[in-house]
């Protein structure tokens, strides 16, 4: 019998991506209080990726869980937990912490909110989670709890942003020559596009599996096709944007994301509809 020799599948997650996870594991074991080492273990594990210069995708790939568990604070518990990440693209513990710890300790990491204005949130507005805080905060539902005015509202509302995107540019440490070498290991534009034909095409016969998001998202509804594909080397994900931005333009099915990934190089684009200028209607290549 033929071994199934078909490679896995892994989200299109970032070094930096990783070690936020890690981080914002950290900040909820602080806030139960627990061991010591175990919340230093994750910070210093969260530093050891952010440091690489190769993805920890690209190392369990070719290595296994051996290559993850011989660098520096990453050892044979917090590589099930890198591999987990990258194979599901979400962490068990960190699902679990956030329904072990109430809605006033998670809404108080988030600056501009203290341990009262916390429970007013809750309690008026009865949301648990950071995606409803952010609904909350971007349809003026906020702005009516007592405390909120237009100043506090905004840094939460940023706040938010930068800790529930999944990019997390703000956080990402290259240096000149990372950023020079990245625009020379991207896919061709060409290439891209085909992506973004292929994704959309697929999503409106159907065909693709739809996941619920969080954000943005008050009724739960499963609506977000998204895809990953392998072309010429690079491997792919797609999905419709669920920003902020998308969702105040009435962009979400028309602004695709798609992150990739080819021997350690990473980064992701968006693909829009042209509204001015000779390419409008036309299909072009963002960020």
């Amino acid at each position: 019998m033929m071994k199934n020799t078909t490679p896995i599948q892994y989200f299109v997650l970032s070094n930096d991506e990783i070690a936020s996870v890690f981080e914002q594991v950290a900040d909820l074991l602080e806030i139960q209080e627990e061991n010591y080492y175990r919340i230093r273990a994750y910070r210093e594990a969260a530093q050891t990726i952010r440091s690489l210069e190769r993805s920890v995708k690209n190392i369990l790939q070719l290595e296994g869980r051996a290559g993850l568990e011989k660098l520096p604070h990453i050892g044979q518990h917090l590589s099930l937990s890198i591999e987990e990440l990258l194979q599901t693209g979400e962490l068990s513990l960190l699902k679990q912490l956030l329904v072990d710890i109430s809605p006033e300790d998670v809404f108080k990491l988030i600056p501009g909110i203290g341990d009262v204005l916390a429970h007013r949130v809750q309690q008026e507005l009865g949301i648990e989670t950071l995606e409803e805080l952010e609904l909350a905060a971007h349809t003026g539902k906020l702005d009516a709890v007592p405390g909120f005015g237009s100043g506090r509202t905004r840094l939460v509302r940023d706040a938010l942003e930068t800790i529930l995107n999944r990019s997390s540019r703000q956080r990402i440490r290259v240096n000149r020559w990372r950023e020079i070498q990245a625009a020379y290991t991207r896919p061709p534009i060409a290439l891209i596009l085909d992506i973004d034909a292929e994704y959309r095409h697929l999503a409106a016969a159907g065909q693709l599996p739809v996941i619920t998001p969080r954000r943005f998202n008050p009724t739960g509804k499963r609506w977000l096709p998204i895809m990953h594909v392998e072309r010429d080397g690079w491997w792919f994900s797609a999905l419709y944007s669920n920003t902020a931005r998308a969702h105040e333009l009435g962009k979400t099915h028309d602004w695709v994301v798609i992150y990739y990934e080819r021997n350690g190089h990473q980064g992701q684009c968006t693909v829009v509809t042209e509204t001015r200028g000779e390419q409008r209607g036309q299909r072009v290549v963002r960020g």
